[in-house]
């Protein structure tokens, strides 16, 4: 007989976050859902971030090991062969869950058992926790593989999720071969026909900051493509590659002009665009650092 409340399992993956991982720990601590295992793993922080932890676990008994560095995914995966719990919810250092997160999730997962990965809305902040003043709410929806392939701007953001472990299980946990282990794992899950749901509650506070990698615009093109590139047999996949090609050209002829140029070569004639006239414009424009 399932339990009434089962148990969840937060994992976090920590890296030099010593402004941020006290919060981030508190609002897991502090959910309104009480059955939950917290593991958190330092992986080689050079910076207070694990003496924090350390504080921090005496004080509210949670699972903490601090390690020499191995990689975000690698560490995920080390976290996961520790956790117990039916659900998972990994959890960057430097986020900060809503206190009814856990709680909203494990009901709408025990009513809705064709799901998968349940995730949410965020509230974006700053450095210094300050609410940004554009933010992005978008309506419930269910999505599975090709919604996830063809349109990834409707996965879950980071933070928000929370997995069923046996799911997480069967596809190996996280891939330790790629730089974008949300879309790949997203990618897989569905993959193996599964659904994703992303409910209109705020779930969490999302931090940007200098060091999200989503703003290096070389890491990011080449992760893409690299994470696309495992489904290159699906029919949509010379689509794909050359949309993400033509979006990333246009942000990238505003900071990169030489890399711009690399990119607009990778894309077929036939899919150029408005945005490869408005890339083009950027790239002929006079360089006013010059």
């Amino acid at each position: 007989m399932e339990s009434i409340q089962p148990l969840v399992s937060i994992i976090v993956s920590c890296y030099n976050h010593e402004d941020y991982i006290t919060p981030c720990i508190e609002s897991i601590v502090r959910q309104t859902y009480k059955n939950i295992e917290l593991i958190v793993i330092d992986d080689g922080s050079t910076d207070k971030s694990a003496d924090i932890l350390q504080q921090l676990s005496q004080k509210y008994h949670f699972s903490f090991e601090r390690q020499e560095n191995m990689g975000l995914t690698r560490t995920l995966n080390k976290a996961l062969s520790q956790a117990k719990g039916k659900y998972i919810a990994p959890i960057g250092s430097d986020d900060i869950l809503m206190l009814d997160k856990t709680e909203k999730q494990v009901e709408f997962l025990k009513n809705h058992h064709d799901i998968a990965v349940v995730g949410g809305n965020i509230i974006c902040i700053d450095d210094n926790g300050n609410i940004k003043q554009k933010q992005r709410f978008k309506d419930y929806r269910e999505i599975d593989f090709k919604d996830v392939f063809l349109t990834p701007k409707q996965i879950p953001a980071a933070p928000t999720v929370m997995i069923r472990a046996s799911v997480l299980s069967e596809v190996n946990g996280f891939n330790t071969e790629t730089n974008l282990e949300d879309l790949d794992l997203w990618l897989r899950i569905t993959h193996a026909g599964y659904r994703i749901a992303v409910l209109n509650d705020v779930l969490a506070y999302y931090r940007e900051h200098s060091s999200n990698s989503y703003k290096n615009y070389q890491f990011m093109t080449e992760s893409l493509m690299q994470t696309y590139a495992d489904y290159n047999n699906e029919p949509e996949y010379p689509d794909v590659k050359n949309q993400v090609l033509l979006r990333m050209f246009l942000k990238v002829s505003k900071k990169d002009r030489a890399y711009a140029w690399k990119i607009l070569k990778q894309i077929s004639p036939k899919y150029y665009n408005w945005k490869v006239v408005r890339g083009l414009f950027h790239l002929i424009l006079p360089d006013k650092k010059s």
